[in-house]
């Protein structure tokens, strides 16, 4: 899985994609392989996930954490892959091997089979700061979410509507007329960062500028565009 936003955000005060959308083959092999390492040399048999911090401009990483329990993230990662977890790490602590545990889910592999997916999974926090009057707004490492969305979708797009939609009903996507461009806002985010960044979007903002204000990849950047200008392309056609 991957944090759309950068480093310095809480994982679950992040909007959370799986799987992996902006690591190259080889980024990808390198931090699984590692994940592998680390594991062995812990002696962990069950449940594990480990975070890390990759410099998107060379292969230099990080290791943030290593849970060897089960968290938040590993149901996230449940659900979204369809792999059950919390299953396999009960029958391994039982010592029955991974090639005997047969995957509850589909019901044919066993659990030592990788999932692959063909859908685009879209985890997003939800925040109830409006609630408390002398709390900052401004999210970062410590975390204020009381709860998550999940979607799933088609491709990244989709899924990143569904879920803005689920988490807000009052929302009807990534709306670029909910919040006004505030640059401190996209340099400092808050919990309405991607209503302020779909204002952006739609007052003439380049990916360039947006990604030195937010660190956010540009991969996912210009995928927010392609939401804005289909956005502005029907409101064109409805005026």
């Amino acid at each position: 899985m991957e944090n759309v936003d950068p480093l310095g955000i809480h994982t679950g005060e992040s909007i959370v994609v799986a799987p992996s959308q902006t690591l190259s083959n080889r980024e990808y092999y390198m931090l699984r392989n590692t994940a592998i390492k680390v594991i062995r040399h812990f002696g962990i048999v069950g449940e594990c996930n480990i975070q890390y911090a990759l410099n998107p401009n060379s292969e230099e990483f990080y290791i943030i954490e290593v849970n060897a329990r089960l968290s938040r993230s590993s149901a996230l990662a449940s659900k979204a892959t369809g792999y059950p977890l919390a299953y396999v790490a009960a029958k391994l602590a039982l010592g029955i091997p991974l090639p005997v545990i047969k995957n509850s889910v589909t019901g044919v592999t066993t659990a030592c089979f990788e999932p692959s997916l063909d859908y685009c999974v879209v985890k997003i926090p939800r925040w109830d700061l409006a609630k408390f009057n002398r709390v900052s707004t401004k999210i970062g490492s410590s975390m204020k979410s009381v709860g998550e969305v999940m979607s799933i979708g088609r491709n990244f797009e989709e899924a990143f509507q569904k879920a803005l939609r689920m988490v807000d009903e009052n929302v009807n996507g990534f709306d670029p007329n909910i919040q006004k461009v505030n640059e401190n806002e996209l340099r400092e985010p808050t919990d309405k960062r991607m209503f302020v960044l779909a204002a952006a979007l739609k007052n003439g903002y380049n990916i360039d500028k947006l990604y030195e204000l937010t660190k956010i990849d540009k991969w996912f950047l210009m995928k927010f565009k392609n939401i804005v200008d289909y956005y502005k392309s029907v409101e064109s056609v409805d005026s």
